[in-house]
């Protein structure tokens, strides 16, 4: 009886807690710094497909943009960093927040680090998944301002062929999405996700934007 009570009371709490309100985002820190600029850096890249770094940096622009921030110039930035002899990610991705600030007179850092990109083959199927993670912090306080991930998916689909054609199908897809690269097009739609608005987590609009100060989530 007592195990019982125990295990009822267990329930109980569990569903609680399920129903319990989530803690909304601390953007204090976002708030009182009010970014005008971002510097993206040149992402991170723990994936072997080596033009994921491209492919991650050129589909963040657009919603950075439309989410009302000036975004320096990817050439400016890459071409800066070279001249003072430096031009891998992970390199770049160590220099002290102060000398950014100093070398770009930006308003805060991008850093994104690209965790999954490409087309897979498992067992019977084939999928193609980009997964990106992303953190902005200021560069006069160096506090952390805003962090999220996202990820996008797309698979090769059910086939009611058999295990041979399943097989077929899986590996057919996996090439033709290498040659086209597939996850472009799936960077695209991952790097919308992460930059959308009004979400619990998202990035709040920047001061260009049409509805700035408008966020749905600090209105809750």
């Amino acid at each position: 009886m007592r195990i019982l009570n125990l295990a009822l009371f267990s329930l109980i709490a569990l569903l609680f807690s399920a129903c319990a309100k989530p803690q909304p985002y601390d953007y204090s820190e976002f708030l009182s710094a009010k970014p005008k600029s971002i510097l993206v850096l040149p992402p991170t890249n723990q994936t072997t497909d080596i033009k994921a770094p491209a492919s991650i940096l050129a589909n963040s622009l657009i919603p950075l943009n439309e989410a009302g921030y000036y975004v320096y110039p990817i050439a400016l930035v890459y071409d800066t960093f070279k001249n003072n002899g430096i031009s891998e990610a992970d390199e770049i991705a160590k220099i002290p927040l102060p000398k950014l600030r100093e070398i770009f007179k930006a308003d805060s850092v991008l850093y994104l680090d690209i965790t999954d990109y490409g087309t897979k083959y498992v067992l019977l199927s084939s999928y193609t998944i980009v997964g990106v993670s992303a953190k902005l912090f200021d560069l006069r306080s160096q506090k952390l301002l805003w962090q999220k991930s996202a990820y996008a998916q797309t698979d090769s689909g059910g086939d009611n062929s058999g295990i041979v054609g399943m097989l077929i199908s899986a590996v057919v897809t996996q090439i033709a999405n290498s040659i086209s690269d597939a996850s472009y097009d799936l960077a695209n739609q991952a790097m919308w996700q992460l930059y959308a608005p009004d979400c619990s987590n998202c990035l709040l609009r920047g001061y260009r934007a049409k509805h700035f100060g408008e966020d749905v989530q600090l209105k809750n």
